[in-house]
Protein backbone atom coordinates (compact mmCIF):
# COMPACT_ATOMS: atom_id res chain seq x y z
CA UNK A 1 0.00 0.00 0.00
CA UNK A 2 1.46 3.58 -1.04
CA UNK A 3 1.80 5.90 1.69
CA UNK A 4 0.34 9.48 1.70
CA UNK A 5 3.14 11.76 1.18
CA UNK A 6 2.99 13.52 4.63
CA UNK A 7 3.40 9.74 5.79
CA UNK A 8 7.27 9.97 4.23
CA UNK A 9 9.52 11.24 6.49
CA UNK A 10 12.78 12.55 5.63
CA UNK A 11 15.66 12.33 8.34
CA UNK A 12 19.07 12.16 8.23
CA UNK A 13 20.76 8.48 7.62
CA UNK A 14 21.43 6.40 10.84
CA UNK A 15 23.46 3.45 11.37
CA UNK A 16 20.04 1.59 11.73
CA UNK A 17 19.30 2.79 8.63
CA UNK A 18 21.91 0.82 6.68
CA UNK A 19 20.64 -2.43 5.69
CA UNK A 20 16.83 -0.79 4.81
CA UNK A 21 19.45 1.69 2.06
CA UNK A 22 21.15 -0.80 0.77
CA UNK A 23 18.05 -2.67 -0.16
CA UNK A 24 16.66 0.55 -1.89
CA UNK A 25 20.36 0.94 -3.56
CA UNK A 26 20.24 -2.36 -5.17
CA UNK A 27 16.55 -2.38 -6.11
CA UNK A 28 17.43 0.96 -8.26
CA UNK A 29 20.25 -0.35 -9.30
CA UNK A 30 19.13 -3.07 -11.02
CA UNK A 31 16.63 -1.18 -13.31
CA UNK A 32 19.73 -0.54 -15.19
CA UNK A 33 18.24 2.69 -15.67
CA UNK A 34 19.32 5.58 -13.45
CA UNK A 35 22.63 4.77 -11.64
CA UNK A 36 26.06 3.46 -12.42
CA UNK A 37 25.41 1.09 -10.67
CA UNK A 38 24.11 -2.76 -11.68
CA UNK A 39 23.98 -3.92 -8.67
CA UNK A 40 24.30 -2.22 -4.74
CA UNK A 41 27.93 -2.72 -3.78
CA UNK A 42 28.24 -5.26 -1.26
CA UNK A 43 26.26 -4.97 2.32
CA UNK A 44 29.59 -3.93 4.08
CA UNK A 45 30.94 -1.49 1.95
CA UNK A 46 27.63 0.35 1.79
CA UNK A 47 28.06 0.28 5.64
CA UNK A 48 31.48 1.76 5.47
CA UNK A 49 30.37 4.22 3.29
CA UNK A 50 27.53 5.70 4.96
CA UNK A 51 29.81 4.88 8.39
CA UNK A 52 31.98 7.68 6.46
CA UNK A 53 28.88 9.91 5.55
CA UNK A 54 28.02 9.88 9.31
CA UNK A 55 31.64 10.20 11.08
CA UNK A 56 32.64 13.45 8.37
CA UNK A 57 28.94 15.19 8.51
CA UNK A 58 28.81 14.70 4.98
CA UNK A 59 25.48 15.30 4.37
CA UNK A 60 22.71 12.13 3.72
CA UNK A 61 19.29 11.93 3.77
CA UNK A 62 16.60 9.35 3.43
CA UNK A 63 12.97 8.90 2.70
CA UNK A 64 11.18 6.58 5.18
CA UNK A 65 7.92 5.15 5.30
CA UNK A 66 6.85 2.41 7.69
CA UNK A 67 10.85 2.15 8.78
CA UNK A 68 12.00 1.40 5.28
CA UNK A 69 14.04 3.60 2.66
CA UNK A 70 12.28 4.14 0.12
CA UNK A 71 14.41 7.27 -1.17
CA UNK A 72 17.97 8.82 -0.69
CA UNK A 73 20.19 12.03 -1.82
CA UNK A 74 23.48 12.21 -0.30
CA UNK A 75 26.47 14.87 -1.30
CA UNK A 76 29.86 13.93 -0.10
CA UNK A 77 32.83 16.21 0.20
CA UNK A 78 35.12 16.21 -2.45
CA UNK A 79 38.42 15.00 -0.37
CA UNK A 80 41.26 16.99 -2.20
CA UNK A 81 42.02 20.48 -0.37
CA UNK A 82 41.65 22.60 -3.49
CA UNK A 83 38.34 21.30 -4.35
CA UNK A 84 37.07 20.56 -0.75
CA UNK A 85 33.97 23.65 -1.17
CA UNK A 86 32.68 20.93 -3.69
CA UNK A 87 30.20 18.52 -2.93
CA UNK A 88 29.13 15.63 -4.66
CA UNK A 89 25.23 14.67 -4.71
CA UNK A 90 23.60 11.26 -5.62
CA UNK A 91 20.61 10.53 -4.97
CA UNK A 92 17.34 7.31 -5.68
CA UNK A 93 14.13 6.96 -5.31
CA UNK A 94 12.06 3.75 -5.29
CA UNK A 95 9.69 3.39 -8.64
CA UNK A 96 6.50 3.47 -6.48
CA UNK A 97 7.40 6.33 -4.77
CA UNK A 98 8.35 8.57 -8.29
CA UNK A 99 6.53 11.87 -9.49
CA UNK A 100 5.28 12.50 -6.02
CA UNK A 101 7.80 15.77 -5.47
CA UNK A 102 9.82 13.56 -2.93
CA UNK A 103 12.87 13.80 -5.21
CA UNK A 104 12.43 17.94 -4.38
CA UNK A 105 12.18 17.22 -0.69
CA UNK A 106 15.18 15.06 -0.74
CA UNK A 107 17.34 17.72 -2.35
CA UNK A 108 16.59 20.59 -0.84
CA UNK A 109 16.71 19.01 2.24
CA UNK A 110 20.06 17.67 1.71
CA UNK A 111 21.48 20.87 0.06
CA UNK A 112 20.12 22.95 3.01
CA UNK A 113 22.48 20.77 4.92
CA UNK A 114 25.64 21.18 2.61
CA UNK A 115 25.18 24.75 2.57
CA UNK A 116 25.21 24.66 6.69
CA UNK A 117 28.33 22.79 6.63
CA UNK A 118 30.26 25.41 4.32
CA UNK A 119 30.00 23.96 1.16
CA UNK A 120 30.02 26.37 -1.95
CA UNK A 121 29.46 23.96 -4.88
CA UNK A 122 27.25 20.56 -5.39
CA UNK A 123 28.02 19.20 -8.62
CA UNK A 124 26.22 15.62 -10.09
CA UNK A 125 26.59 13.63 -13.31
CA UNK A 126 23.05 12.07 -14.66
CA UNK A 127 22.25 10.11 -17.28
CA UNK A 128 21.47 11.76 -20.58
CA UNK A 129 18.48 10.20 -21.08
CA UNK A 130 16.61 10.29 -17.45
CA UNK A 131 14.84 13.42 -18.53
CA UNK A 132 12.99 13.03 -15.16
CA UNK A 133 15.97 13.92 -13.19
CA UNK A 134 16.92 16.24 -15.28
CA UNK A 135 14.15 18.49 -15.16
CA UNK A 136 14.27 18.31 -11.27
CA UNK A 137 17.57 19.28 -11.30
CA UNK A 138 16.83 22.49 -13.26
CA UNK A 139 14.15 23.01 -11.25
CA UNK A 140 16.10 23.08 -8.13
CA UNK A 141 18.68 25.58 -10.18
CA UNK A 142 21.08 23.04 -11.32
CA UNK A 143 23.05 24.61 -14.40
CA UNK A 144 24.17 22.59 -17.26
CA UNK A 145 28.03 22.37 -17.28
CA UNK A 146 29.06 19.72 -19.69
CA UNK A 147 28.43 16.43 -21.71
CA UNK A 148 30.83 13.32 -22.15
CA UNK A 149 29.30 11.81 -24.75
CA UNK A 150 29.46 7.80 -24.57
CA UNK A 151 30.16 7.76 -20.85
CA UNK A 152 28.18 4.79 -19.61
CA UNK A 153 27.17 1.49 -21.02
CA UNK A 154 25.03 -0.45 -19.74
CA UNK A 155 23.51 -3.60 -21.67
CA UNK A 156 25.63 -2.73 -24.75
CA UNK A 157 23.50 0.62 -25.02
CA UNK A 158 25.87 3.77 -24.85
CA UNK A 159 24.56 6.85 -22.61
CA UNK A 160 25.86 10.28 -22.25
CA UNK A 161 26.94 11.66 -18.94
CA UNK A 162 25.35 15.14 -18.27
CA UNK A 163 27.72 17.07 -16.24
CA UNK A 164 25.09 20.03 -13.75
CA UNK A 165 26.25 21.66 -10.65
CA UNK A 166 24.45 24.51 -7.87
CA UNK A 167 26.80 27.33 -6.62
CA UNK A 168 25.39 28.90 -3.50
CA UNK A 169 25.17 32.54 -3.59
CA UNK A 170 24.69 32.82 -7.52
Amino acid sequence: MMAAADAISIEPIRAEHVESFHRALDAVSRERKYLSFLEAPPLESVRAFVHDMIENGHPQFVAIVDDEVIGWCDIRRVSRETRAHCGTLGMGILPAYRDKRLGARLMRRTLDAARQCGLHRIELSVHGDNARAIALYEKIGFVHEGRSRNAVLIDGHYIDSLQMAVIFGD
